[in-house]
């Protein structure tokens, strides 16, 4: 990957005015930039809807398939909430001021299968930085199967990735649990990262603990204890992460992959054509901006704009954020996108999907 730069004469003045009145408006209201009470409620429900059910198939008392299904997808549903509320906030540094707290909340990705480290690369260097610039950014860079961008090469068989694109969806974190953050920390070695001492070495053995933890309690655990059939309870655990990897894509994919985004092309010389700001925003859609229940249940993430601009502060405070940054975009002409709703925002990724086959 060629070295990547942004143009730095694009839109300083709103970044800067921007970045006053959202300081402005905690000072205002006596507010911090981090989580709040109804943060840690929100850690508790989604860690309990996670392990709870877990825990209750791990008893040995679950005798019927229907309720092994029930709790493995309920699990399912708060490992996506712990993903999106929980740790998300917390490898951005922006669940506490406290770093140790941020640290071992940051832990709970480990917990569900994933790694921290790895993920800290792929999405908060990578991603954030690059947004849906093609070899840049890690989340479009997807197998030859998938063409998320309109400068990726295609193939004739993306003609109906609209349509079997749910199936690969629903099995993204299985290839997370298993080979992808092997895969990964092997690319961004490469990439430089990792590179001091032995702590390539040292995170390779990381990923491998964490990964037989959590098979053991998520998986071998309930083979041992649980009186069904193997293939059934191995059926069970996969549906657990058949929905987790649908919420999970669906909520990220409908910002960033959709038709009014932008897809930057770099220059030459690797310069991206607009400031960091203006980027966030032309490749950036926020989504059902007055469903508070919604919002909750994602981790904010249905205003991802304020996120991408504001990776160092929580959540909890988007909704408040995306008038300040609605109405400065508004004044420097920048484009503000925003789906009036989920549903409205899901079609329009098909309608993308479809058109990145054709095109």
């Amino acid at each position: 990957m060629k070295t990547l730069k942004f143009d730095k004469t694009g839109s300083p003045e709103f970044s800067k005015i921007l970045r006053l009145r959202v300081n402005e408006y905690f000072k205002k209201n006596n507010k911090n930039i981090y989580g709040n009470r109804s943060m840690v409620i929100k850690t508790i429900i989604m860690l309990s809807t996670f392990f709870i059910p877990l825990i209750f198939i791990s008893t040995g008392l679950v005798s019927s398939p229907a309720l092994l299904f029930a709790l493995y997808i309920t699990s399912g549903l708060g490992m996506a909430g712990v993903g999106m509320g929980v740790m998300h906030d917390a490898i951005h540094g922006s669940y506490s001021k406290n770093k140790t707290v941020n640290k071992y909340l940051g832990y709970t990705i480990n917990l569900i299968g994933a790694n921290a480290s790895v993920w800290r690369v792929q999405h908060n260097v990578l991603h954030h930085t690059y947004t849906n610039v093609d070899e840049g950014d890690d989340d479009i860079n997807a197998p030859f199967f998938l063409r998320f961008s309109p400068h990726a090469k295609r193939y004739w068989i993306h003609r109906f990735q609209y349509l079997y694109i749910w199936f690969f969806y629903g099995l993204s974190t299985i290839s997370w649990i298993t080979m992808k953050d092997f895969v990964r920390v092997h690319r961004y070695q490469k990439m430089g990262f990792f590179k001091e001492g032995n702590e390539f070495r040292k995170e390779l053995l990381k990923i491998f603990s964490w990964k037989v933890l959590y098979y053991s309690y998520a998986l071998v655990l309930p083979l041992i204890m649980v009186p069904l059939p193997a293939y059934i309870i191995i059926l069970a655990f996969l549906s657990m992460h058949f929905v987790t990897g649908i919420c999970i894509s669906l909520v990220f994919q409908t910002a960033h992959i959709v038709s009014d985004a932008s897809f930057p092309s770099p220059d030459e010389e690797g310069v991206i054509p607009s400031d960091w700001s203006a980027h966030q925003l032309a490749t950036t859609s926020n989504y059902s901006p007055k469903s508070k229940i919604f919002s909750w249940l994602i981790g904010g993430l249905n205003f991802q704009i304020e996120h991408h601009l504001f990776p160092n502060i929580c959540h909890v405070h988007y909704r408040k954020l995306s008038a300040i940054v609605s109405e400065t975009a508004r004044e420097f002409n920048i484009p503000y996108m925003v789906k009036t709703s989920f549903r409205v925002a899901l079609w329009d990724h098909v309608k993308m999907l479809r058109q990145l086959g054709r095109a």
